[in-house]
């Protein structure tokens, strides 16, 4: 994927994520995978401490390096919280280089979410 084709794509999920979430100002990153924890969680709770707040994005992060096989799902624990292992190593790359590989697994997952869904209603 181009440069400018993902920063389009991005921006997308971002105005996909503000409209769904009625906010003023685009999501970061954080927000996005914030978001995606939630999904995968597939209940929402009136409030969650730093901790869980915390794991959403690693089961977002896990979720969405699932699809490359560097995790695979494993069940969920009493509480319904979704449990990954990690199955082969990351790959060594910089922080810009980790960012741009999440934003287009995420431009995936939205994607995917979208053909399941029939289209966002924003």
């Amino acid at each position: 994927m181009e440069d400018w084709e993902l920063e389009f794509q991005w921006l997308r999920v971002q105005h996909i994520v503000k409209e769904t979430m009625a906010r003023d100002k685009l999501p970061d990153l954080q927000a996005v995978l914030y978001l995606i924890g939630i999904q995968e969680l597939g209940f929402l709770q009136r409030k969650y401490t730093k901790e869980e707040k915390q794991d959403l994005m690693h089961i977002a992060v896990c979720k969405l390096l699932s699809t490359k096989g560097y995790f695979e799902f494993v069940g969920r624990d009493e509480d319904g919280w979704p449990h990954y292992n990690q199955i082969k190593p990351l790959p060594k790359e910089d922080v810009k280089e980790q960012e741009t590989l999440l934003k287009i697994l995420t431009i995936d997952y939205f994607k995917e979410l979208e053909l399941e869904n029939g289209g966002f209603d924003v």
